[in-house]
């Protein structure tokens, strides 16, 4: 990466996931990118997770602004440069200056919640219900207990978790974010208590029954590199 347009920490993270089929998702990615697939299916993502001390062009990171709950909701994406990446339907944050700064600038869905994460001993909760904008109160409730930490990740975990960029669509042309970070530290994680609309809020309802891998991460160091805009056609 060329140079670091953000720098940040992602600690204390959740990773939900239920599998779905491609065509179901296919319709809701920008131009350019198609479902990411493992073994002939992708994945709808809710992650949960504290951002902390969001920085610019290599300053040290504000302790308050730059610190703040945030739970997202994903999808799985590559476009045709073969670049993996994730896709955002949604991303609920605590701090409205924040929020409004990504609309603006990177064009991404965020909304401004009402948010907390809570630690007992080995269970983490994570509570989120939305201000703005609507649907005002979408919500979700996450309490999971952690445990062990993975010697590795599955070539499924690795897959989930291990996206280095993210695709976007600004101004009628395709984006892609890039980002570089350490190997995750996995742990298993017990899901304990789901209560949430946040995925039918982002377009993807019908979405019922256990996740198929619940994670938990303690986190990581992050750094963002200035977009990549794909050349237009003809270009």
């Amino acid at each position: 990466m060329r140079a670091t347009l953000l720098g940040q920490s992602w600690l204390d993270l959740t990773f939900l996931h239920w599998a779905v089929e491609p065509a179901r998702v296919a319709p809701l990615l920008p131009a350019g990118t198609r479902p990411d697939t493992v073994d002939g299916v992708t994945y709808v993502g809710l992650v949960a997770f504290r951002m902390h001390r969001i920085g610019w062009l290599g300053l040290p990171g504000l302790p308050y602004l730059g610190t703040f709950p945030e739970t997202n909701v994903r999808l799985y994406s590559v476009d045709r440069h073969g670049r993996r990446g994730v896709v955002f339907r949604s991303l609920e944050a605590s701090r409205l200056l924040p929020v409004l700064a990504a609309r603006i600038g990177f064009r991404l869905p965020y909304v401004w919640a009402r948010m907390a994460i809570e630690h007992d001993g080995d269970t983490v909760t994570y509570t989120s219900s939305r201000r703005w904008p609507g649907p005002r109160g979408a919500r979700s409730r996450i309490t999971v207990e952690v445990g062990e930490e993975l010697a590795g990740p599955t070539a499924l975990e690795h897959f989930l978790t291990a996206r280095w960029g993210l695709h976007n669509c600004v101004a009628g042309r395709p984006v892609y974010l890039p980002n570089v970070h350490p190997r995750w530290p996995l742990h298993r994680a017990r899901l304990l208590d789901l209560d949430e609309d946040l995925l039918a809020a982002a377009g993807l309802p019908g979405i019922t029954g256990a996740p198929c891998s619940v994670l938990y991460s303690p986190g990581v160091p992050v750094r963002f590199g200035p977009p990549l805009r794909a050349p237009r056609a003809g270009g």
